[in-house]
């Protein structure tokens, strides 16, 4: 099985060293932040937000709280995954009016299903709203690696650091977002990188896929 697009994906890796003097040219950072703000989320809420963090002394402070990996400082950019802390009438009357107006009418069938979310989402624990929502991110997260690959950018996804701490420093929780995940991007080291040389190894195939015919 071989295509441009399989190609890549093997190629891409979770880079554990960045070359710090290579810059991702801002055309291939907008496209792989594009392809994330197309893709898919449940309901076509999009219920989170992606910050771009290129500031070196805002990082600088990432660092610590984030195990002190060296990707969130040597990487080209550093993307931040924050889903919304929970859905509201506001919230989804937003995306809902927004849709009407680019669409330029109104449609009773996807107005109804507006209302059935206004009678579901808002009522819920907001914790369990972020953590749909959270979902929603990784979809975003797994749109960013694959968009990264086909641009041959690398990509690093990153649970491991201190939301909270991390909420604090980019003062989300005052714009009603939590931080769900992280994305260094730039270009791999030439050397240092211990993974960079290593073969791929996922589960076959038969292992991982089953049909039901």
């Amino acid at each position: 099985m071989s295509s441009d697009l399989i190609n890549k994906l093997q190629w891409r890796y979770a880079t554990k060293k960045f070359n710090p003097a290579k810059s991702v040219p801002q055309d291939k950072v907008d496209r792989i932040l594009e392809a994330v703000r197309l893709t898919a989320t449940s309901s076509g809420l999009q219920p989170y937000e992606v910050i771009v963090v290129t500031n070196k002394d805002v990082r600088e402070q990432i660092k610590p709280i984030a195990w002190n990996q060296g990707q969130i400082t040597d990487a080209s950019h550093l993307l931040v995954f924050a889903a919304w802390d929970n859905y509201t009438a506001e919230r989804i009357n937003m995306m809902f009016d927004l849709v009407n107006e680019q669409r330029g009418f109104k449609n009773e069938g996807w107005e109804n299903y507006r209302q059935m979310l206004l009678g579901m989402y808002p009522q819920r624990d907001a914790e369990v709203n972020y953590q749909h929502a959270a979902r929603q991110a990784y979809i975003g997260l797994g749109t960013a690696l694959i968009a990264a690959a086909e641009e041959q950018v690398d990509a690093t996804p990153m649970e491991g650091f201190d939301p909270n701490a991390l909420d604090e420093i980019l003062k989300l929780r005052e714009r009603g977002l939590r931080s769900v995940a992280i994305l260094p991007i730039g270009y791999r080291a030439d050397e240092g990188d211990w993974l960079v040389n290593l073969k791929k190894v996922r589960r076959p195939r038969e292992q991982f896929i089953s049909e039901v015919a």
